[in-house]
């Protein structure tokens, strides 16, 4: 007899520590730092726990105090942590933000090797625990960390696809982590197997060497992968969504930037939520609320209260 996966979504990826200068500063003559909890795949299952969804985040950390930081963020708003791979030795992965004016962007700086999570392979993990939901999320963030890290995110699409698990794959490109052709080459096959694909327009020419419009390079990701669905996101032009039905264009809203890290994963998980209710569409409405409230707050974690953004809560759209 077949039973309903224990998850809605369950996902794997390095935390990490963020430390951020004051505005106006530099890291290099900072004289203090804001420290917060971080990682892409955890802000995404966090906040879908906070829409009434059952997640679960899989990562390999040091045991200890940091690690404990890093853990609690998470749990406080109800992501499950069963598949928690703990370490006796090793360092939290770290990175340093300025957060730049312009003309100046913003500037990370990554301090994330020798960490537990790096060497942590295939079999250290419970792929049955981490297999039991209904979508398994994987980023290019974690598959561009080492070949290590790599061979875990294909084999967790790989079973995913065995098992008939949907797969979701942001492709989320890090220049200082990996350059795009060793990226298109990992991240390529992945993308074949997903049923939904987040890619940004620069995105898609650094690594899959697609450009054009804004549009017909949401269609051709479409079209060179096979997904259902598609969304690019191209700063405030769209997003897009291309899917069965053809294209959809939203308009985005600008806002004031308070801290901008986060706001991409508020984005993915509002959506994401939308694609477990039936309606995709209306879920890159959700996302673009839940990423325009990330932005205008401090942290990476988004949080919030369902109804500050219209946003039902369960399996179920509220008509």
């Amino acid at each position: 007899m077949m039973t309903d996966p224990s998850f809605d979504l369950s996902t794997i990826g390095e935390g990490q520590i963020r430390l951020t200068v004051n505005r106006g500063e530099r890291l290099m003559s900072a004289r203090s730092v804001r420290m917060n909890p971080a990682c892409s795949e955890a802000n995404v299952a966090g906040l879908l726990s906070q829409l009434g969804r059952k997640t679960q985040w899989s990562s390999s950390l040091p045991e200890g105090d940091l690690g404990e930081y890093v853990l609690s963020e998470y749990r406080s708003v109800g992501v499950h942590m069963d598949g928690m791979v703990r370490k006796p030795g090793g360092r939290m992965a770290l990175y340093f933000m300025e957060p730049g004016e312009a003309p100046m962007p913003a500037n990370v700086i990554y301090d994330r090797e020798w960490t537990p999570f790096r060497a942590t392979g295939i079999e250290e993990y419970d792929w049955d625990r981490i297999l039991d939901a209904k979508v398994i999320f994987l980023t290019g963030i974690t598959a561009a960390l080492t070949d290590t890290t790599a061979q875990v995110v294909r084999y967790a699409a790989d079973e995913a696809a065995k098992r008939g698990v949907d797969i979701i794959l942001d492709v989320n490109f890090r220049s200082k982590l990996w350059d795009g052709e060793h990226a298109c080459k990992v991240l390529e096959p992945i993308a074949r197997m997903s049923r939904v694909l987040f890619c940004s327009v620069a995105d898609a020419s650094k690594v899959f060497g697609i450009t054009g419009p804004a549009k017909e390079v949401c269609e051709r990701l479409r079209e060179r992968f096979g997904n259902e669905y598609v969304i690019s996101t191209n700063h405030l032009d769209g997003p897009y969504l291309c899917g069965p039905q053809g294209v959809n264009s939203y308009v985005t809203t600008p806002v004031p930037v308070v801290d901008r890290p986060g706001a991409g994963d508020a984005f993915v998980s509002a959506t994401i939520h939308g694609f477990l209710s039936g309606d995709i569409s209306e879920g890159v409405t959700w996302g673009q609320k839940a990423s325009e409230f990330a932005i205008t707050h401090m942290g990476d974690l988004t949080r919030i209260r369902p109804d500050e953004l219209h946003i039902p809560l369960g399996a179920d759209i509220n008509r």
